[in-house]
């Protein structure tokens, strides 16, 4: 069990993966007529980098993993590995010639096999002996070797989560894609699972590529981050990159929670019931929308920039939840505040905007 497991910087680091470049160009594709999954979605993941692929239910995440691994092929365009056409016109290399692996949402143990049976089962081009050899070098790396005769039931998922990574890793693929790979974890162990994966990634080298929907666990598995959205690429940079700068508000919105406001820009200003917002870059008259994030106000009972009203609060430890009455604000404002910034029985209170968290963009018609 946990007591027993090494830290996974002391692990079996041997055999040690040759990463490659994997390139989406110009990939669209639909499941009918009327239904196009992605659309001229053109990405790529560099030798050794962890990819996340982020993005709501029905953005095309999985479906791009699919076409990566053969599973499913793309209507139009072509996958390269290392400028090789895998996928293409007149190219469709079978899943088990891509050296491509996969991890998948449910770890897909089989409960009758032994965990090392179920890490050798990809093995069948090796003898008997060079596939046990193989596997428990997997599971080395995994910190599981202990458990080489056990079977799935007595792992916890954590651990099963671990099988199915080492599973992947002993035919020494080039690239490892992992679809939702923590979704089934107690919230508990999705940090130190995570972390665990992210380091085992770093040590066995393999390009990777993750699916998820969680924003914050995109940050802190990603190289890099591709935000998608109705089968497109919205934007794709560091994880700093699409925080503070996001391309829109659909981009801000999956990393913060946000007030939205509505304005026209007079004077290079948007005026707000929060007061007046720069708008750089917008024309006279154009139509604004202003994003505040909720972590981004200063609170205080004494002065500020904008006065408030607490209509409720909710403690949650290290910080409050507070729903605010705002004049011109036909919704409440809310703040992510930290606990002890406001006295108990604070009613009447002032905001301040913290500049870094306010947000500008050009608005959006519905269609866009």
């Amino acid at each position: 069990m946990a007591t027993q497991e090494q830290h996974p910087a002391s692990r079996v680091t041997a055999g040690v993966t040759f990463a490659a470049r994997l390139s989406f160009e110009n990939i669209s594709h639909a499941f009918n007529s009327h239904s196009e999954t992605l659309h001229d979605l053109t990405l790529s993941a560099e030798p050794g980098e962890v990819l996340c692929l982020l993005g709501p239910s029905g953005s095309g995440k999985t479906t791009l993993l699919r076409i990566a691994a053969g599973i499913e092929s793309q209507a139009t365009g072509r996958v390269l590995m290392n400028d090789r056409e895998i996928a293409g016109p007149s190219v469709f290399l079978p899943p088990e010639k891509r050296s491509i692996g996969l991890v998948f949402q449910d770890f897909a143990l089989f409960p009758h096999l032994t965990i090392l049976d179920n890490v050798r089962f990809g093995l069948t081009a090796l003898s008997r002996e060079e596939s046990k050899r193989e596997a428990m070098i997997a599971l080395s790396r995994v910190g599981l070797e202990h458990y080489a005769a056990s079977y799935p039931h007595v792992l916890s998922g954590g651990e099963q989560q671990r099988v199915a990574l080492a599973r992947a890793l002993a035919p020494r693929p080039s690239v490892l894609l992992m679809d939702e790979p923590f979704s089934g974890l107690d919230s508990r162990l999705k940090d130190s699972v995570r972390a665990e994966t992210l380091d085992i990634l770093r040590h066995s080298r393999a390009t990777a590529i993750v699916v998820t929907h969680d924003a914050e666990e995109a940050m802190r598995m990603g190289d890099r981050i591709a935000l998608l959205k109705n089968g497109r690429l919205v934007q794709v940079g560091k994880a700093e990159e699409l925080y503070q700068r996001p391309v829109d508000l659909f981009a801000a919105g999956f990393f913060s929670e946000l007030n939205v406001f509505d304005a026209k820009v007079r004077g290079g200003m948007a005026d707000t019931p929060l007061g007046s917002i720069a708008a750089p870059g917008l024309d006279e008259g154009a139509p604004a929308t202003v994003a505040v994030r909720m972590a981004g106000f200063d609170v205080s009972e004494d002065a500020g920039e904008v006065a408030a009203r607490v209509l409720s609060r909710r403690y949650l430890g290290v910080v409050e939840l507070l729903d605010l009455a705002v004049q011109g604000s036909e919704t409440p404002v809310r703040a992510r505040v930290r606990c002890g910034a406001l006295s108990a029985g604070a009613r009447d209170i002032y905001l301040s905007l913290r500049k870094s968290d306010v947000l500008v963009f050009e608005r959006q018609t519905e269609s866009a």
